[in-house]
């Protein structure tokens, strides 16, 4: 299999071989193998979620709610970043 990759990313990546002396082919088998497994674990979380949303096991939070929250969390690290300076 042959890949392309956008030479900023191609030059990240023989930089990376350079300097560990890792194959090429191991290194991007190694990422590749690790993005996999992440993005498996990802999807069944997500799926475990839809479902407990679908069965009504969790509720949704209404979009007012969530962000009212938000930007409450964001004036607490605002007020601590100034009392701080």
């Amino acid at each position: 299999m042959e890949v392309n990759f956008a030479p900023e990313l191609q030059a990240k990546i023989d930089q990376l071989v350079a300097d560990s002396g890792c194959p090429v082919e191991d290194l991007i088998a190694d990422a590749m193998e690790a993005y996999i497994g992440e993005l498996a674990q990802a999807r069944e979380m997500l799926d475990r979620r839809y479902d407990d949303l679908k069965s009504g096991k969790v509720k949704p939070i209404p979009r007012e709610e969530m962000i009212a929250h938000f930007r409450e969390k964001s004036e607490a690290a605002r007020r601590r970043v100034h009392d701080h300076v």
